[in-house]
């Protein structure tokens, strides 16, 4: 299946749309702020008590804004342009969806809240257009054209691998977070509310938090089972732990911490050094999956299992094997003790994708501490 030339047309329309506006409430923050130095500090907790302003932004807009970009691009040229707009519009709708119930108790002024409540509601509704868009606008492809493809094995199990220990180290420190912050925070800190604090356009961390560690999750299953839609959320997830790695690392070289590593307590070093490996895990993953997809088949036999070659169990050029499919063949019998053992090649597949894959864990969400 493939989209329409229309459908691509408005879903790279769509894309551009939430682009524009996090272009814009960015915009707004740096004038309010007085500069982009504080509404970096600000993304990577570094600022002082003294520099807060009502800002609307964090680093998860920089990571959908370049989602949305590639989208569009995507959706006007690949072959996956499918699962790119459904993918795009799932992750839109679950991390903007707190919007609707927490600006209208936020602290702003009333005029900010309105702008804010409109553009909450028009991303959601761009973002279920994404869905539906992605999911009817689809035509049976033509003759040789290209497929969407997801993963090769190789690079399925790794990504399997950094994604899914990304995702259980995440979800380790969200637990750690319960034992150290105040019980008042809850549930405030998944569904917004008193006593926390957060970015106007933005969703609470608990809440972020959790739709991350479900993009990693589903990211690495699908990636490891070859789908296609692993592919663009893989993207997505790749992004999450390379902006939490920026942001993390950035906050330890502002306070010196690599300085004073030895004399820190070890969760602080574990902190540290989960900040560093998601610095280190978001390029992999984002180049395992960057590369063009390749087709998945079981087995390794040549033809449909997996190797090289038609359906017909012929071999490079044509030429007959002799474990083709049942029926006369045109060569005489293997001597025996010669040729495939009984019940196939059990080897790996002709040209595979084989590799150990890279080790690698990432660091809890890189966000500012509440205020309370």
């Amino acid at each position: 299946m493939t989209l329409t030339r229309g459908a691509r047309i408005t879903g790279a329309v769509l894309c551009a749309i939430p682009a524009l506006l996090i272009i814009a409430w960015i915009v707004r923050d740096i004038r309010a702020a007085g500069g982009p130095e504080l509404v970096w500090n600000f993304w990577a907790g570094t600022g002082r008590p003294g520099d807060v302003v009502p800002l609307t932004t964090s680093g998860t807009s920089a990571v959908l804004f370049v989602a949305y970009a590639a989208a569009a691009v995507a959706a006007l040229r690949s072959a996956a342009a499918s699962s790119v707009l459904i993918v795009t519009g799932a992750v839109t709708v679950v991390l903007r969806l707190p919007g609707v119930w927490t600006i209208a108790e936020a602290p702003d002024p009333e005029q900010l809240r309105d702008r804010a409540l409109m553009t909450t509601y028009a991303v959601l509704v761009t973002g279920l257009a994404l869905i539906v868009l992605g999911a009817v606008g689809r035509r049976g492809a033509p003759e040789g054209a290209e497929r969407p493809r997801g993963p090769g094995r190789g690079a399925g199990v790794a990504v399997l691998l950094l994604l899914g220990f990304q995702g259980a180290l995440f979800t380790a420190w969200e637990i750690r977070q319960t034992f150290v912050y105040p019980s008042e925070l809850y549930p405030a800190w998944f569904v917004g509310g008193e006593p926390i604090n957060i970015p106007l356009t933005e969703g609470p961390p608990g809440w972020v938090t959790g739709t991350t560690i479900m993009v990693f999750l589903v990211a690495a299953v699908g990636a490891v089972a070859g789908a296609a839609f692993a592919r663009p959320l893989g993207l997505v997830a790749g992004g999450f732990a390379l902006c939490s790695g920026v942001l993390g690392v950035a906050r330890v070289i502002h306070f010196e911490m690599y300085e004073r590593f030895p004399d820190l307590d070890t969760e602080t070093q574990l902190n540290i050094l989960s900040f560093v490996s998601s610095l280190l895990v978001g390029p992999v993953v984002i180049v395992l999956l960057a590369r063009k997809g390749v087709d998945r088949t079981p087995g390794g036999l040549p033809g449909p299992w997996g190797g090289i070659g038609p359906w017909d169990g012929t071999g490079p050029g044509g030429v007959p094997q002799p474990w083709g499919p049942p029926g006369p063949s045109p060569l005489p019998a293997p001597a025996p003790g010669f040729g495939p053992p009984a019940g196939g090649y059990s080897g790996p597949p002709p040209g595979g994708d084989s590799g150990p894959p890279a080790p690698g864990f990432g660091p809890p969400p890189a966000s500012p501490p509440p205020r309370w």
